[in-house]
């Protein structure tokens, strides 16, 4: 069986430098202007036989905007950050610069009190693995970029270090083929 998987990145909800751990914020206005400019060449995706999305309220939007209407899954939420959640990276290292330390270095640790970098990986792996489709379907899933590097290095079969050098920015997207335990990368050509 063969499925088609495309993650588009979520729109934009604040500047980078202010980009915060699980960060919940809706999209900005530069945000809802990207989903604008974008929707013309993304809209064919909305033909997809399933559509879906993480559940934070700029992957939702960013999925009503491009005329989706996807359906939220919890497994395609972000990394659990513990009590880093709400913080940004420079704050939480501010505050725990060996236990930020451990948790870049060590895909087991969960210093936060959260999940682990590989728990979170795996759990991202486990929703592609667990789609319910016929071979050719074709899903459409908007979500937080951590949640496709996350997907990216599952179905690369990469260690978990390869995280941290996949940059996904808002509205890319990133396309899966295949199915459980066989995923390939693939790659289209831009307009």
């Amino acid at each position: 069986m063969s499925l088609r998987v495309t993650f588009v990145a979520a729109a934009r909800g604040s500047p980078l430098r202010a980009e915060r751990f699980e960060d919940d914020r809706p999209l900005d206005r530069e945000g809802w202007e990207q989903v604008q400019r974008a929707a013309p060449g993304l809209l064919p995706l909305a033909a997809a036989d399933l559509r879906y999305c993480s559940p934070t309220p700029r992957s939702r939007a960013t999925g009503d905007g491009l005329g989706y209407t996807p359906l939220v899954q919890l497994a395609l939420r972000d990394c659990d950050m513990g009590r880093w959640r709400g913080l940004t990276p420079g704050e939480a290292m501010a505050r725990e610069p060996q236990a930020v330390d451990a948790w870049l270095t060590d895909a087991r640790a969960t210093p936060h009190g959260g999940e682990s970098l590989l728990g979170f990986i795996g759990r991202v792996g486990g929703w592609l693995d667990t789609r319910p489709a016929q071979d050719g379907d074709r899903v459409v899933a908007v979500a937080e970029p951590s949640v496709i590097r996350a997907a990216l290095v599952y179905a690369l079969g990469a260690p978990p270090a390869v995280y941290w050098n996949i940059d996904v920015h808002p509205l890319a997207t990133a396309t899966l083929t295949g199915g459980a335990g066989r995923w390939v990368v693939r790659f289209e050509a831009g307009p």
